[in-house]
């Protein structure tokens, strides 16, 4: 009786899986305004580029890399709303629409996050091992966003 029980569940498991692989949230990547980017407005050189590309840009612009498992159910549901959580929090691909308060407030909001291990996020570490931060990265990101803030600020 007992493996009748545990056949069935397994069968009925197995079904909703497969049924709910066709239950997809929408993965888009909004178009890129070049004029609205990080890039247009504010000074990036190129090692802070490349942490940014490395480690930020999936969940913090408009051109996410979707990997083969944001088309596996549930997997999928938890990533589309994390993007869509950092997108929200701060997206480069739209900075130059923010004010000039709010970009200083987010400047000073991605160095307090990096400095202590809240970004990129622990989660996002476990398939992406290769955007972990080095020390060396956190004070570079944190030296470029003081810099920048202080641009912003004063001019």
């Amino acid at each position: 009786m007992m493996r009748k029980i545990l056949k069935i569940t397994v069968i009925v498991l197995v079904l909703v899986f497969v049924i709910a692989q066709f239950v997809q949230p929408h993965f888009t990547n909004p178009p890129l305004v070049e004029s609205e980017t990080l890039a247009a407005s504010t000074e990036v050189p190129p090692d802070v580029q490349s942490v940014l590309a490395r480690s930020c840009n999936d969940c913090h612009t408009n051109q996410t890399s979707y990997p083969w498992y944001s088309y596996v159910t549930p997997f999928n549901w938890y990533l589309a709303d994390h993007i869509e959580k950092g997108r929200h929090e701060v997206n480069f691909s739209v900075w130059n629409t923010y004010s000039a308060q709010k970009k200083i407030r987010k400047l000073g909001e991605v160095c307090e996050q990096v400095e202590h291990g809240e970004m990129p996020l622990p989660s996002y570490l476990w398939i992406h091992r290769s955007a972990a931060l080095t020390p060396s990265e956190v004070d570079l990101l944190c030296n470029w966003a003081r810099t920048e803030s202080a641009k912003i600020a004063g001019g």
